[in-house]
């Protein structure tokens, strides 16, 4: 099946976005173009994480916030949708409150970190899983001993939020994740992989002076019918691309909606404006 595919492998970035919006999918990961400008609050997160993967790479934490400030500031103009704010003073404006924002909340992060015994930082792998028709990728934020499985292994996953997840560890996409991020270290670790552990960070002050941190658990030993539903719906998402012609956007998609339909007018032979529009009937 793998020679007819556009793709080499999956990711849960990628699954999620051919889920969502197949023409925007196939735009980001088959045709490698990555013009879709980021929300201010990704570009926030993405310099957290920067800041995490040098602190738990060793380096102190004033040196590690400036790392994280310093990828910030090197991100251009064209990149960031500044929604409103489209003037030279409005978007001033709107990069010193990502600063704030930023520098709020590492220190929110940073002023108790979680303690362990880091084995990897940013493990990048692709892996081939039997009963799968495409090898897989993940990227994991921490790979640590784990402390309730000495034989075993945890993952750790940091995500800067503006809301707290209400459904804890069960909600379906930190599932999907903690799968392909399972697969992906047990095959490069040689370890059993007990946990996928998810600190989630509020970037805004809780009003009511409660924790901004918040952590859930995924173990792995209770998963069966999950992997069993991953597994289907890998192979289920593969033979569906496998015989896909034509992609349609989608209009409602919140993120990409609008993106994925300016992508499908752009697309549209000059014929079908020939043939069909007749703006007097």
């Amino acid at each position: 099946m793998q020679g007819n595919l556009p793709i080499k492998h999956w990711s849960h970035s990628s699954l999620m976005a051919y889920l969502r919006n197949p023409l925007a999918w196939h735009k980001r990961y088959v045709e490698e173009v990555y013009d879709t400008p980021s929300s201010p609050a990704s570009i926030v997160g993405r310099a957290a994480h920067i800041a995490l993967q040098h602190f738990y790479g060793g380096i102190p934490k004033d040196g590690a916030v400036a790392l994280g400030l310093e990828y910030m500031r090197d991100v251009p103009d064209f990149e960031i949708s500044f929604g409103k704010a489209t003037t030279r003073t409005a978007k001033k404006k709107k990069r010193e409150s990502m600063k704030r924002e930023y520098l709020q909340a590492v220190s929110f992060y940073l002023k108790k970190p979680p303690n362990y015994k880091v084995l990897g930082v940013e493990v990048k792998a692709v892996v081939d899983v039997s009963g799968l028709p495409l090898p897989i990728k993940a990227v994991s934020d921490l790979v640590v001993t784990s402390k309730v499985d000495p034989r075993g292994i945890d993952i750790v996953d940091h995500k800067f939020v503006s809301a707290f997840n209400p459904y804890r560890g069960e909600k379906a996409l930190y599932v999907m994740q903690a799968i392909f991020n399972y697969y992906t270290i047990k095959k490069t670790f040689h370890k059993p992989v007990r946990r996928f552990i998810i600190h989630e960070c509020k970037i805004s002050r809780n009003a009511d002076l409660s924790p901004q941190m918040r952590r859930h658990v995924i173990d792995f030993r209770t998963f069966r019918e999950e992997f069993i539903i991953f597994n289907r719906l890998v192979c289920d998402a593969t033979k569906a691309l496998a015989h896909t012609k034509i992609f349609l956007p989608n209009p409602s998609d919140m993120f990409e909606g609008e993106n994925s339909f300016d992508i499908y007018r752009i697309n549209l032979p000059r014929e079908d404006y020939d043939a069909h529009f007749r703006p007097d009937e």
